[in-house]
């Protein structure tokens, strides 16, 4: 059971990687180009690779955009995960249960990591948007298989 988590979240990132092919910055006066995070995150979150790739087992540099009041329930990732806030605030807490009043404020030009295995999850103050350094692939691991954003298997596995 907790195997199938990691794989679907592979599995559905895989989905979108045509759309998800890195860019590097973009050019001064030139907007990065976000694509919707299909069913990794909780809907309305949007990625945009600047540099690796998603799928291997390289270092990834992503940005994560959420809109006001985004929630991310607990969750872990095989590898550290080492975030920068570019813009508004997350409310970040570490455990099994969201719980917004157990959290810290991360703010704009601050920094995190979190280390391989540790339960974290957040909620955003304002529209953020977040840098991640990850090592590949990009997996994150559901505490609770509730909080999967697709709800169930797909496919019927």
């Amino acid at each position: 059971m907790t195997l199938r988590i990691p794989v679907v979240a592979l599995t559905v990132l895989l989905l979108a990687a045509a759309r998800l092919a890195a860019q590097g910055s973009p050019p001064p006066g030139q907007a990065v180009q976000w694509v919707p995070v299909p069913a990794l995150f909780p809907r309305g979150a949007q990625m945009a690779v600047l540099s690796g790739d998603p799928f291997k087992p390289v270092v990834l540099k992503v940005l994560i955009s959420m809109p006001e009041g985004y929630r991310m329930p607990p969750h872990f990732h095989a590898t550290d995960e080492h975030i920068e806030v570019r813009q508004g605030t997350l409310l970040v807490g570490m455990g099994d249960k969201l719980d917004a009043k157990k959290t810290i404020h991360v703010t704009v030009g601050d920094t995190a990591t979190a280390r391989a295995g540790m339960h974290h999850y957040f909620v955003t103050k304002g529209t953020t948007i977040v840098s991640v350094t990850i090592m590949g692939p990009y997996i994150l691991t559901y505490v609770h298989p509730k909080d999967e954003p697709w709800g169930v298997f797909p496919y019927g596995y």
